[in-house]
């Protein structure tokens, strides 16, 4: 009976450590795997996240639309959006104004409880270059070279963009520091230019101004998600005033806008749809408007993080070999890389795509150089398909651990079967 056990016990012990690997690896899996069942409703593929932020009035009677401008900067870099990623365009002329009772501050509420200006400011586009060219060079990118870096949208095709814009307008035009307008098919030509030019994954618009939904009716480019303050022939109207500094701090829809932005963080799960919902024309005195047809996500499965904050995923592109490699290759490079350099022996680094040969005096050569230093009797494309094929997978990593515990199993269960030999067989007999 005891012969017995032992020859099923190395059977037994090797299920028991093939289930108990796996489980291991189902534990740690599970985390991940959660993580992305939660988020993959919302369906979204952009790695990164920009804003344009556009105030297009000017002169001190216009307070409130620097205020809706930079209340909304506050809020995009609060939730992630660095300054790197923001284009402010402002006039800039209130918080300096001579008659601004608080000097080098922008208020939005009466109550004067949170200064929007501030030190942390950083305002790209200032005065008289807030202009309907620059803001539309901005869009599609067809800056001149000696433009800095910080004043480019330098987005791509997984790059979501926040657009929003306030100031005085009417039926398909908004004004630029009543000076000149930007048109309804101004905008949606620079869309169009944008999506052919693959310079953006989704554009969140929003406009603040009088007839706002008409300023996203001419759009026709994918991927657009507009939303505006009022219908044609409907005005936009302030929120509050402020006694003290004698003018209206800010809009009634950015203000209730703002406020609902408030309640969200980083991680906050609350959709566009909860956003859109709280839209109430009763508070507001007019009709907003939401255009959705021209988006491919459903707005309740679509996060407001999605364009009001920063994003911490990446995208993971796996590498393309142009001809598969076989073992029978691999060995034929190794080969003709020992017969290149002698008799040395040669490493390839997958991370790097280096190859270092073991030997004196030899070196460590990158893609550039590699049939310099080894040789040209060696394919570069095998090179780097056997350095990519090398890298270490799940797979290989669980392999390795079942290997181990089969080794040890199979090491206890010799273990074993000796000692029962040596009961069944004493000494001396």
């Amino acid at each position: 009976m005891a012969v017995n056990i032992v020859k099923i016990l190395p059977l037994l012990l090797t299920v028991f450590a093939y289930i108990s690997t796996a489980a291991s690896h189902a534990d740690q899996g599970a985390p991940v795997q959660s993580f992305f069942e939660r988020h993959r409703g919302s369906g979204s593929a952009h790695t990164n996240n920009w804003a344009v932020l556009v105030c297009s009035s000017r002169y001190w009677f216009n307070y409130r639309h620097m205020a809706n401008a930079l209340g909304m900067y506050r809020t995009v870099k609060r939730l992630g959006i660095p300054d790197s990623n923001i284009i402010l365009m402002l006039a800039d002329d209130a918080a300096c104004n001579p008659r601004n009772k608080f000097p080098g501050c922008v208020y939005a509420n009466s109550g004067r409880h949170l200064d929007l200006y501030g030190d942390n400011i950083e305002v790209d586009y200032r005065g008289y270059e807030v202009t309907v060219e620059n803001f539309l060079r901005v869009l599609t990118g067809r800056m001149d070279e000696s433009v800095p870096r910080s004043k480019r949208l330098l987005t791509d095709d997984r790059s979501n963009i926040f657009v929003y814009m306030t100031g005085h307008g009417g039926n398909e035009f908004l004004k630029f520091q009543d000076n000149e307008e930007i048109s309804a098919f101004d905008i949606a030509d620079a869309f169009e230019q944008m999506w052919q030019k693959k310079r953006y994954n989704e554009i969140f618009f929003m406009i603040d101004t009088c007839q706002a939904n008409t300023m996203f009716s001419k759009f026709y480019s994918p991927n657009i998600l507009a939303t505006g303050s009022s219908e044609m022939s409907e005005n936009s109207y302030s929120h509050e005033n402020d006694f003290d500094i004698g003018v209206a701090v800010i809009d009634k829809f950015t203000h209730y806008v703002l406020q609902f932005m408030e309640g969200i963080n980083k991680t906050s799960q609350a959709s566009m749809q909860d956003l859109f919902d709280t839209f109430d024309p009763k508070k507001l005195d007019s009709h907003p408007g939401v255009r959705s047809d021209l988006f491919r996500r459903p707005l309740d499965k679509t996060l407001v993080t999605d364009f009001f904050g920063g994003v911490a995923q990446v995208e993971i592109i796996p590498p393309v070999l142009d001809e598969p490699v076989t073992l029978a290759g691999e060995q034929a490079l190794r080969t003709d890389a020992s017969s290149a350099t002698g008799d040395q022996d040669v490493f390839i680094d997958p991370t790097t795509l280096a190859v270092t040969c073991d030997a004196p005096n030899a070196s460590t050569t990158t893609a550039s150089g590699l049939r310099q230093h080894v040789g040209p009797g060696i394919d570069f494309t095998i090179l780097i398909a056997a350095a990519a094929q090398s890298e270490v997978s799940p797979q290989t990593s669980l392999t390795s651990t079942l290997r181990a515990w089969t080794s040890s199993v199979l090491i206890l269960a010799l273990v074993s079967w000796t000692a029962v030999t040596r009961n069944r067989h004493p000494s001396g007999q």
